[in-house]
């Protein structure tokens, strides 16, 4: 009997066709949502390279910073100058920039100018070619994280955006913990051979972004709802439905002659200053006077208990251990969006920055006059839990500023759209590191003056060092 027989039930043929439509539905299914985790998960490698390679160069740099000057130079001039670079190019490059911002160009720039820094260093003897090729290094990273947070904002909906930017977040503070390790390693080469080969380094990341980083047009087809099922991206469903101007814009189609006037684009950056700026400048200024000023002058005898005396075998071995705590709470925290933990909210923003007041408070209180007692382990524990929180502060206020700047809907729709969301978040990125130049500053007074409070009370161990 076939399907036109009259006789054929018809409730046979319902339920078959009902059968394939299922399956073919279910198989439909499959595949879009194996294509959407195959996106999600070019994408976020992807950026997660661009924050690592573009972060580790800064960070071999200060962990080389013993073996790229003479003992008796000031090793705040490596800081100085792998920092004010990068905060010239945050400051002006969003200000000089014009119309559309041509990604692959500037990438490519990025990559040779870090390139040719590394070179310079390594090939130099003196410590002015040594100071120009971290200088080069230096620009060029911070253009570079400037550019991967405007190339975030071109992606839609709003919760690729996020995943993307969540990703060069923790990508960002991996980086402190993979250049130290580099150098741990590439020092035993020396410094010409060591730096010599952190120069292909970033390499990976034009190759990432030609092969490996899926185009914003791929993403056009992706439901919003559908962006948290199986990622475990819990910092998504709290983010609104696209406006109609958003919702509706085509990333490849670019309207010609579209260009944001110094007016609109200082209209555009006054209330992002105290919401966003104060924040994550205040955040950093106590972070890095932490780091820098603070930190060094929090040394005890080697303990003698049963945890820490495994881990501190000379009074030398304390600021390394703070550093270590800090750098892997500083990733942790700036892969919370990535780990599928919720955004701060924008009214909470400025906490990280009190409660990193607070540790400044309570570090410096303890290095000046003791304030945690006499018992080594005791003091040692405390200052290893404080100095984590530290870390957490910061990497949490890193990644929720940029994240809610990135969610934010831009007034105009089309191309003035895509290049206003892309100012805003780049107007900011100055604000971190000009915290940190500032630390750098005020960090050497407050080292010498704990230090000598030290001293006057009796201990001297911080002049051993």
């Amino acid at each position: 009997m076939s399907r036109t027989d009259p006789a054929y039930p018809i409730e046979d043929v319902h339920e078959d066709d009902m059968s394939e439509s299922h399956q073919l539905t279910d198989e439909s299914l499959k595949s879009s949502a194996s294509r959407r985790r195959t996106l999600l998960l070019r994408l976020g490698a992807s950026f997660f390279l661009f924050g690592l390679i573009n972060n580790v160069l800064y960070v071999i740099i200060l962990s080389a910073a013993l073996d790229l000057v003479p003992p008796n130079t000031p090793k705040g001039i490596i800081a100085f100058c792998n920092i004010f670079p990068a905060l010239v190019s945050k400051i002006g490059w969003p200000y000089i920039l014009k119309g559309r911002i041509r990604y692959a160009r500037r990438l490519i720039g990025c990559c040779i100018i870090s390139i040719l820094g590394m070179i310079v260093v390594a090939a130099s003897e003196g410590l002015p070619g040594r100071l120009l090729g971290i200088s080069l290094a230096s620009f060029s990273s911070g253009l570079g994280e400037l550019t991967f947070l405007q190339l975030s904002t071109t992606y839609s909906p709003r919760p690729v955006s996020g995943h993307a930017l969540g990703y060069f977040a923790s990508g960002t503070g991996a980086a402190g913990l993979v250049g130290a390790a580099l150098w741990w390693f590439l020092r035993a080469l020396g410094v010409k051979l060591g730096v010599g080969l952190s120069s292909i380094f970033p390499l990976i990341i034009p190759l990432a972004y030609f092969f490996l980083l899926p185009s914003t047009s791929q993403f056009l087809d992706i439901e919003i709802s559908s962006l948290t099922e199986g990622s475990g991206a819990n910092e998504y469903s709290a983010v609104p439905v696209l406006d109609p101007n958003e919702a509706s814009e085509a990333p490849l189609l670019v309207a010609p002659g579209v260009s944001l006037t110094l007016a609109e684009k200082l209209a555009l950056v006054k209330p992002l200053l105290l919401q966003y700026m104060l924040p994550l400048f205040c955040v950093y200024t106590f972070e890095y006077t932490i780091n820098q000023g603070i930190s060094p002058t929090l040394v005890y005898p080697v303990p003698s208990d049963f945890v820490f005396r495994h881990i501190i075998k000379s009074i030398r071995d304390y600021y390394p251990l703070w550093q270590l705590v800090y750098q892997t709470t500083v990733f942790l925290s700036r892969s919370s969006l990535s780990l599928g933990l919720p955004p701060i909210s924008r009214r909470s923003l400025p906490l990280p920055a009190v409660v990193q007041l607070i540790i400044l408070t309570i570090l410096a209180t303890e290095s000046a006059s003791g304030l945690f007692g006499n018992s080594e382990t005791f003091s040692i524990a405390l200052v290893f839990l404080l100095i984590g929180l530290e870390g957490i502060c910061g990497g949490l206020a890193y990644v929720n500023v940029f994240y809610q700047i990135g969610q934010e809907s831009s007034p105009s729709a089309g191309e003035k759209g895509r290049q206003e969301r892309e100012f805003k978040i780049g107007s900011i990125g100055f604000a971190d590191s000009l915290g940190i130049l500032l630390a750098s500053i005020l960090a050497v007074p407050t080292e010498i003056f704990l230090c000598q409070t030290q001293v006057n009370r009796g201990k001297t161990l911080c002049k051993s060092l």
